[in-house]
């Protein structure tokens, strides 16, 4: 990989977490990796530190061999049409961050046929802790090694068949925020039985991380995990049990399907 430049087209929120997740691998160059966006003053702080910078994306695509599109699904189709001429069948590897557009669709508005990509990373790119679903079509075993040593460059990848991507955007992508509402009710909840603000977030998100690397490292049902706390007549189960009465479980399923469904749409 040291030898392959990399673009991100389109650096808005996305791309320039990944970008800075892409920073910390030591066995990526700066310098092999460009982005591109149209107003250059937003991404200045990826210049100083080494990635080239740029507005155009046919130099962008010239000059590498991964191309990554990080735009909105609307916009991939007027990308393609603007960078096709110079996609080469023998140097070029495309992987599509944009939502609702298949592989299929991707390699019919190209010239060439070349290894096309789906993937759908989150925002904690940003300090490499992404979940990421990958899929793809013509690509072979080595093209597919490469797109996720880049992914795992920026957390943890998986690969997946095309047909659960659109799931994997709301578990995944859109799950992030629906983690975050999670975390802010706690921080709320902490603030009315006596913390402060700082204090509340600081005792709520180690919480979360040690809840969440619990499940990984035991990788044990979260109910198994529940178990462990919950006690005869405790604080514990009566809390639980009122969030259900409430319909926490089910508010949160109902909030995933939701998504889905809008997005199949």
């Amino acid at each position: 990989m040291k030898n392959r430049g990399i673009c991100i087209i389109g650096c808005g929120n996305l791309g320039k977490s990944i970008a800075n997740g892409l920073l910390n691998n030591k066995e990526l160059s700066p310098s092999n990796i460009t982005v591109t966006r149209r107003t250059l003053s937003k991404i200045t702080d990826l210049k100083d530190a080494g990635i080239n910078i740029t507005s155009d994306n046919v130099m962008a695509v010239r000059n590498s061999n991964i191309i990554l599109l990080a735009v909105k699904p609307y916009n991939v189709s007027k990308i393609i049409n603007e960078i096709r001429s110079e996609i080469k069948a023998e140097q070029h590897i495309l992987v599509s961050l944009a939502t609702g557009l298949s592989t299929s669709e991707i390699s019919e508005m190209l010239e060439h046929k070349i290894p096309v990509f789906r993937a759908m990373p989150n925002i904690a790119a940003n300090i490499r802790e992404s979940i990421t679903c990958i899929c793809d079509k013509n690509a072979i075993a080595e093209e597919v090694k490469m797109v996720k040593f880049i992914f795992d460059s920026i957390g943890e990848s998986l690969i997946i068949n095309e047909e659960l991507m659109e799931a994997a955007t709301i578990l995944g992508a859109c799950g992030i925020a629906f983690v975050f509402r999670f975390i802010r009710a706690m921080i709320q909840g902490g603030i009315q039985i006596g913390f402060d603000a700082n204090t509340a977030k600081q005792i709520v998100s180690q919480t979360v991380k040690g809840a969440a690397e619990m499940l990984q490292k035991n990788n044990n049902h979260p109910e198994s995990e529940i178990d462990k706390v919950t006690t005869p007549k405790g604080c514990t189960i009566v809390g639980l049990n009122e969030m259900e009465h409430r319909g926490f479980s089910s508010a949160l399923i109902r909030g995933i399907v939701t998504s889905f469904e809008k997005i199949e749409k």
